[in-house]
């Protein structure tokens, strides 16, 4: 090997050996090609595309105010401005900060490249990293470590990404994305950020600041520390002069300027309402990082005030949570959903949606009952009669009073569903019955009520179910569009099912009339109660056992509107009715729903009959009555044609006391011969005679009562009935115990 070298001339050594190293540099330089090549991403479709692409989407107002924001999106999908729209100083700051020959290179810029790197070995350590705006860009698209491979591969990227998209497309996309501290993105939501102002109307201090932020975001946080940004402003101050955009007084006086902080002010709360678009509306969010809703951002705070302001009001009287709905019924179009207290740290449950947890609705209900009554064949002058009621509860009996706990004996239906009496409601459910009347509720959306009826016992017709203050509005808005089920929704171009009829035009406007009758509800809530609303409103009130749920709902011309008040952990409140309670929030947000609008009285269906009728006896005003008077509605069907108005209350015949399983115990206070239980059947004609059988003993009697003298054991009853000499019915044996 050695005398082989040495035959070879030193000129011809150093020759060889300059070929060898030019094919190993050709052989280097061709993998490292293929190399980057290999290693090159893809530049995207479309740079808009990309901010499509977030997976939080906003949802807008109506109008298109922005309802939520969140900052842990990959990208701003909120705040973005068109380049046109961001002020051409701050445009100009950011090209002589980050990239002074931005529109002359072509991804790369590989003269500040060479430049950075002598400067970088002169001083020892990394001070200038010389990444173009494009390549700033390429790095958001696509992160990689940050490292000298990165660096390498990135100025190819910016390469490919500049002959894919123009200049302006690349920096626009990157003033909207520039990271800062927070996790936010991008100069407009970094403005709302630092001085809570849109980008027009920042000084040119606070747009060089903005600026200067983008080298070190987390570490020149301005709400740590503003002294950490002064001298990078006046650097950039300094250059902005050089190149002739600044004069050195505009200069100085931007200096003196001291920059002022202002934290972003949150003034709308609806994200209960944001969290049912994203849950119900998923398949449309899919192709969309904006979604317009329905509700309106200005009703919406004006109500969440009031509600907030009402509940504060009522903390005296421990109740701690609430929700309004508001509904455009006409469109079906939800306008507001709030939730009480939902900005106050000390309201337990906050993070509830008390819009669509499920409560019991007491009197809410009875609208229903009694529309299910009228398409049955009652008039809203049916006579029912308000008297003591005793009904079985388990294995023991209940006695059911009025809220008053006075009873008005014969009261028309008008009056019995205008004043929300019990007794009366009672009754109408026996003529209904609890399976048709379940039925009945299913229709108009509430699908809580599924059990069977013995689980809610005649307790349904006082509202001892459970359902949502979104079911009751939405079934309210039944009878405030005529009978027509329209679902309510939060989003406009949303798919709905198409409106269907579920009850009788005229009886949805029979309801709407009674509910907004003054008089109808005198003698429970008094002359002038503050369910008198200035403008036709239909307005019912409900409140459940023991106070704990309070509710009122109403409608006008075109707007629904529900209120629930309670507590979400089911104490009871200090006695909060629905009309002590919510009624006057309820009130105050119809009057501000009138204010800019043209009002209308509530739809009256024509095919109505009007009737005179005397206001003591309910009969129909013949000529020559002397009697005060009040105009009462029929159908076709229902529209009396004698004097008396009869009451079409026939109910089944059956046994009310006792039933089957009762368990009943003596008084220890009274003799045991003096006590006995009073033997009860519903539904009995005049003449009838009952025969009944107690304990193989037989007793008759003329009247629906028996007064048996209790026993110690068990013991059973049955009985038969007849009229007019013919067995009419045998009813059922039933056992019950006395201890």
């Amino acid at each position: 090997m050695l005398s082989r070298l040495k035959s070879y001339s030193f000129k011809e050594l150093i020759t060889r050996t300059i070929i060898c190293l030019v094919c190993v540099g050709f052989i280097l330089a061709l993998l490292l090609a293929f190399w980057t090549r290999a290693n090159l991403n893809q530049p995207p479709h479309s740079l808009r595309g990309l901010m499509s692409s977030g997976s939080h989407v906003q949802v807008l107002d109506r109008s298109g105010v922005p309802l939520n924001t969140t900052y842990q999106n990959r990208w701003n999908i909120h705040d973005t401005s068109e380049l046109h729209d961001i002020p051409q100083f701050l445009r100009t700051a950011f090209i002589l900060s980050e990239d002074k020959r931005f529109y002359d290179h072509n991804g790369p810029d590989w003269t500040a490249r060479i430049s950075a790197l002598f400067t970088n070995i002169k001083s020892g350590r990394a001070i200038r990293g010389a990444s173009t705006i494009s390549e700033q860009t390429v790095r958001m698209i696509y992160p990689r470590p940050r490292t000298l491979k990165s660096r390498w591969l990135e100025g190819f990227d910016a390469h490919r990404l500049e002959r894919d998209f123009n200049k302006d497309e690349i920096f626009e996309f990157y003033l909207n994305q520039v990271p800062y501290a927070a996790n936010r993105r991008g100069v407009a939501q970094a403005a709302h950020y630092y001085f809570n102002r849109d980008l027009a109307t920042l000084s040119q201090k606070e747009m060089l600041a903005l600026t200067v932020l983008v080298r070190a975001p987390s570490y020149m946080d301005l709400w740590k520390d503003t002294g950490r940004v002064e001298g990078r402003i006046k650097s950039l101050a300094d250059q902005l002069v050089q190149a002739g955009h600044l004069t050195p007084t505009q200069r100085d006086l931007l200096l003196e300027e001291k920059l002022s902080l202002e934290a972003p002010r949150r003034n709308l709360d609806a994200s209960s309402f944001v969290r049912h678009v994203k849950l119900h509306f998923s398949e449309i969010n899919l192709d969309r990082p904006k979604l317009r809703s329905s509700l309106d951002a200005n009703l919406q705070n004006y109500v969440q005030a009031l509600l907030d302001t009402r509940l504060r009001d009522l903390k005296s009287k421990n109740v701690a949570n609430a929700a309004v709905l508001v509904v455009d019924h006409q469109t079906g179009e939800i306008l507001t959903w709030a939730v009480g207290g939902s900005r106050d740290q000390d309201t337990p449950g906050r993070l509830i949606d008390t819009v669509t947890t499920r409560r019991q609705p007491g009197s809410a209900l009875k609208p229903f009952l009694y529309s299910l009554a009228l398409e049955k064949g009652w008039s809203a002058a049916t006579m029912i009669h308000d008297g003591p009621l005793i009904e079985s509860v388990g294995h023991g009996l209940h006695s059911y009073q009025n809220y008053s706990r006075e009873f008005y004996g014969p009261v028309t239906l008008r009056q019995a569903l205008g004043n929300s009496l019990n007794i009366p409601a009672l009754k109408t459910l026996q003529f209904v019955g609890a399976e048709s009347y379940l039925d009945y509720l299913a229709e108009f959306g509430f699908e809580a009520l599924s059990a069977h009826p013995n689980f809610y016992g005649d307790g349904i017709a006082l509202g001892n179910g459970e359902v949502s203050l979104f079911e009751l509005v939405q079934a309210y808005t039944v009878l405030a569009n005529g009978g027509l089920y329209k679902e309510i929704s939060a989003v406009p171009d949303a798919h709905r099912a198409t409106p269907r009829r579920v009850m009788p035009r005229q009886v949805a406007s029979l309801m709407g009339n009674i509910l907004s009758d003054r008089q109808a509800r005198k003698l429970e809530f008094g002359e002038y109660s503050i369910l008198n609303f200035p403008i036709q409103t239909a307005v019912k009130t409900g409140t459940s056992n023991d106070y704990r749920d309070s509710w009122a709902v109403g409608f006008n011309h075109r707007y629904t509107a529900g209120i629930w008040m309670g507590n979400l952990d089911q104490t009871p409140t200090d006695g909060v009715t629905g009309s002590t309670g919510p009624a006057l929030l309820l009130r105050s947000i119809f009057a501000h729903l009138s204010k800019y609008d043209q009002t209308r009285p509530l739809y009256l269906d024509p095919t109505l009959i009007s009737t005179e009728l005397c206001q003591k006896t309910h009969e129909v005003k013949q000529a020559g009555d002397r009697c005060e008077t009040y105009v009462e509605w029929f159908t076709k069907d229902t529209k009396p044609s004698e004097r008396i108005i009869e009451a079409s209350t026939q109910t089944p015949i059956r046994m009310r006391r006792p039933v089957n399983g009762l368990h009943i115990a003596y008084d220890p206070r009274v003799p045991a011969k003096d006590q006995a239980f009073e033997f009860y059947i519903q539904g009995l004609s005049n003449g009838d005679i009952i025969d009944w059988t107690i304990d193989n003993e037989q007793v008759t009697t003329k009247t629906e009562t028996y007064l048996w003298p209790i026993e110690k054991g068990e013991h059973f009853v049955e009985a038969t009935i007849h009229r007019e000499g013919e067995e009419v019915v045998t009813l059922k044996k039933v056992r019950f115990l006395v201890k």
